[in-house]
């Protein structure tokens, strides 16, 4: 495993101090049963997120064609 194992029960009746672990970097796996069934740990950074107003940089792209009609719409609704 992973990390830590915690009973599903108690890792619901913990849930806040778990969160504070988590935050510092501790890795825990949910059981049920004594059967590993989810990870809690820390999120990888996605990097930063986007600022209002990004589709004006030079990155953004937007084909030329994106609000054309869509010729077979009807017949999928």
């Amino acid at each position: 495993m992973a990390g830590e194992p915690i009973g599903i029960f108690q890792a619901k009746t913990r849930l806040s101090s778990l969160v504070e672990d988590v935050l510092r970097g501790k890795r825990f796996v949910i059981t049920r049963h004594g059967r590993p069934v989810a990870e809690l740990r820390p999120i990888e950074d996605a990097g930063p997120r986007a600022r209002r107003g990004c589709a004006r940089s030079a990155r953004f792209f937007m084909a030329d064609d994106f609000d054309a009609p869509i010729e077979d719409f009807a017949d999928s609704v």
